[in-house]
């Protein structure tokens, strides 16, 4: 059995086909472009391999009540040229096979909740933050997605000011200093003027997007009191989360219990960002197995 798997990024498209034990049989990546350029190159990869099922995790917002009439649609996307794009319509169009929908995050968090009981881990429920152009979050709960009216979207919550970052306006289109804005890549430029790889650890700022991450896990923590907070995303590295761990302890309190920090925060189990293929290869399978 061959499944698909699109992780549709803002930037680049992972597409990839795996079998029934989620490994990947085949892959390939290309840049997000327009969505008619881009959704075709994904149909025209897929058209190479008998699929049965898909999995497709993109990033959002998305509609993903399946009784409204933009089921399948990226949204309010600040993305040029990709507000209301019909995807999952698109995809429909070219294959006649059962398809998942969902946020990129979600695909994430999935992944990750199907490695953990593979590695009897044995946890009920997590939360998958990605740290990179934007913030999301993913949760889930006993193998289930949070979320009603819609998926979550933790990225744009709001977080108390570091005293030595006040001056700092935000970079979110929408609401300027929510979390996103305070901590997703673009903000390095726009408080130092040079891009967050060029950035050493030894600079401030760390310290001060630390305490903003530390308080999104805090959130997590009280509000869904999940098993396990894991962090991705190319702003992400352990010794960030080494920061983020001691802010995050500190803001705690000992409050409430958790799990030993270094097993609690985390980086991603699937390495090379490989959470979201592994959610859509076992998301495509639960949905042909309805």
């Amino acid at each position: 059995m061959l499944v698909g798997s699109i992780e549709a990024g803002g930037t680049k498209f992972v597409c990839a086909v795996g079998d029934e034990d989620y490994r990947i049989k085949d892959s390939v990546h290309f840049p997000t472009t327009t969505p008619e350029e881009t959704l075709q190159k994904a149909i025209d990869y897929f058209k190479k391999f008998d699929i049965e099922a898909l999995g497709i995790a993109s990033f959002g917002p998305i509609e993903q009540r399946v009784n409204s009439p933009k089921y399948g649609y990226i949204t309010s996307t600040p993305k040029p040229g990709w507000r209301d794009t019909d995807f999952v319509g698109k995809m429909k169009e070219a294959f006649d096979i059962p398809m998942f929908w969902t946020t990129d995050v979600n695909g994430s968090a999935y992944g990750e909740y199907v490695m953990s009981t593979l590695s009897n881990e044995k946890i009920d429920s997590l939360v998958y933050y990605t740290v990179g152009t934007g913030v999301g979050a993913g949760a889930i709960d006993k193998g289930t997605f949070v979320g009603g009216m819609g998926h979550p979207e933790m990225g744009h919550t709001f977080v108390k000011r570091h005293p030595d970052d006040l001056d700092f306006k935000g970079v979110c289109p929408f609401h300027g200093d929510c979390l996103e804005g305070l901590v997703a890549g673009p903000t390095f430029e726009a408080r130092l003027g040079i891009k967050g790889q060029d950035v050493p650890l030894t600079n401030h700022v760390w310290d001060i997007m630390a305490y903003y991450v530390a308080q999104a896990a805090l959130q997590s923590t009280l509000i869904l009191r999940p098993d396990k907070i894991v962090f991705g995303g190319g702003v992400v590295s352990e010794a960030f989360l080494v920061k983020v761990r001691a802010q995050f302890k500190e803001l705690l309190n000992d409050y409430v219990e958790v799990p030993d920090l270094e097993k609690y925060i985390t980086m991603p189990t699937i390495k090379n960002n490989g959470s979201a293929t592994l959610g859509d290869f076992a998301l495509a399978i639960r949905e042909l197995q309805k």
